[in-house]
């Protein structure tokens, strides 16, 4: 099995925190994985993509041309990246960024207002986690328990209250990615 994902949207929205998440819980669980970041020269508001591949077998090249998975936190990464997805991809969309959404019959969109989302949970920093959430729960590319390890592990001690707020983000996430 190989999954090859793009995530795309503004600095600052987490996008490559997703790949680096899901690419590190993919090495625990012993797959063989590739994180290839791509970002403006801009800390926060500039453009951020990142593919990762996540694969039982080798990977021979990061980059991903053809995304089975893409997840776009705003229009412009949208449009550039939505018309690439493979047929019978995922798209997950933050509708509260992308307002005209993606005209595609042949590929399964999961449209969410992920900004409001994060909000409700307490903080517009575990947006990343939602969608990190729908990708699991639609896909299984890696194990929740992974997730809640490495996040438990990272921020416990750090921030306490955020490692809550992004475990219920993810968990919310992948209610939506299994519907």
């Amino acid at each position: 099995m190989k999954t090859e994902m793009i995530c795309a949207g503004f600095g600052g929205q987490g996008v490559l925190t997703i790949g680096k998440f899901i690419a590190k819980a993919g090495m625990k669980e012993g797959k063989n994985v590739s994180w290839l970041p791509s970002y403006g020269p801009e800390m926060r508001g500039g453009t951020a993509n990142v593919s990762t591949v996540i694969a039982d077998e080798a990977i021979a090249s990061p980059i991903v041309s053809y995304p089975d998975v893409l997840v776009a936190l705003n229009q412009p990464s949208l449009d550039k990246f939505g018309p690439a997805v493979r047929a019978g991809g995922v798209v997950v969309i933050n509708t509260n960024m992308c307002p005209h959404g993606i005209k595609r019959d042949d590929i399964m969109i999961i449209a969410a207002p992920l900004s409001d989302m994060a909000t409700e949970i307490g903080s517009s920093m575990v947006l990343n986690m939602l969608a990190i959430g729908i990708v699991i729960g639609k896909t299984n590319v890696i194990k929740y328990e992974t997730m809640e390890e490495d996040l438990t592990s990272f921020l416990k001690a750090k921030n306490p209250d955020l490692l809550v707020m992004n475990l219920h983000a993810i968990k919310r996430g992948m209610e939506l990615g299994r519907q």
